[in-house]
């Protein structure tokens, strides 16, 4: 684990620390994320839309560049692309101001491409488990299908980045393309069930007050980990 002077840690809020002005990233509250090593000057953005060039300037402004995409899943809300009749700046913006890849879950990578048109060498496709060093930083990609085929969540010294897989209230919907509610159930209650009470969750939006809160602060107040059994799940959220 990087100590504290090492790691690079941003969360930034679209529409306000970044897009400033931008009606449509002020009404979806999106976190980006900036995570990297102090020292080597390396950075990954996690989800970064609507202004990317602003990102870029931040991490300029902070010393850091960028040198990788995570993207915790393919709506353009969080990589760019059709919202709904809304164009959405995303990662296909961002590389046309710097070459760098764009790390997906395997089961995802189709999905990015037909959202973005990226694609091909573009893409970097993972397994669930895979680690990717950014300096000496290891972040871990997690697998968490549910909202979407190859949705997935990024741990990075005691801080899990989840994406739309689980808000501080709420978890992401089942019910758009590609979501199921069997594997939602299953990726709440068993893939992130091995991340102590201790681990500071960061979500993908901002539904709640707080910006972040620990895992077991969540666990205790998250409806949704009040469905104690599948069948129960899938009485509320099952189509």
């Amino acid at each position: 684990m990087p100590d504290d002077d090492r790691l690079y840690f941003r969360q930034l809020l679209a529409g306000r620390d970044f897009a400033a002005g931008d009606a449509v990233a002020q009404q979806m509250v999106n976190f980006c994320y900036l995570i990297g090593d102090r020292h080597t000057g390396e950075a990954v953005a996690v989800d970064p839309a609507y202004a990317v060039g602003d990102l870029l300037v931040t991490l300029a402004d902070d010393g850091m560049r960028l040198t990788g995409v995570l993207a915790t899943h393919y709506h353009p809300d969080h990589i760019g692309g059709d919202l709904m009749g809304y164009p959405v700046e995303g990662v296909a913006a961002l590389l046309e101001q710097v070459t760098v890849p764009v790390h997906v879950q395997r089961p995802e990578a189709h999905w990015v491409t037909r959202a973005t048109g990226v694609g091909g060498d573009d893409l970097v496709a993972h397994d669930s488990g895979d680690r990717l060093a950014v300096g000496e930083v290891e972040i871990e990609l997690v697998h968490t299908p549910g909202h979407t085929p190859g949705s997935q969540c990024f741990f990075v010294a005691g801080r899990l980045v989840s994406g739309d897989t689980l808000f501080l209230d709420g978890c992401g919907r089942t019910d758009l393309p590609g979501g199921d509610p069997a594997q939602m159930y299953e990726s709440l209650t068993t893939r992130l069930a091995r991340f102590d009470d201790t681990t500071v969750l960061y979500p993908g939006h901002r539904y709640a007050p707080e910006p972040s809160a620990s895992l077991g602060d969540t666990r205790r107040r998250n409806y949704v980990f009040r469905l104690r059994t599948p069948e129960q799940w899938l009485a509320m959220f099952g189509t």
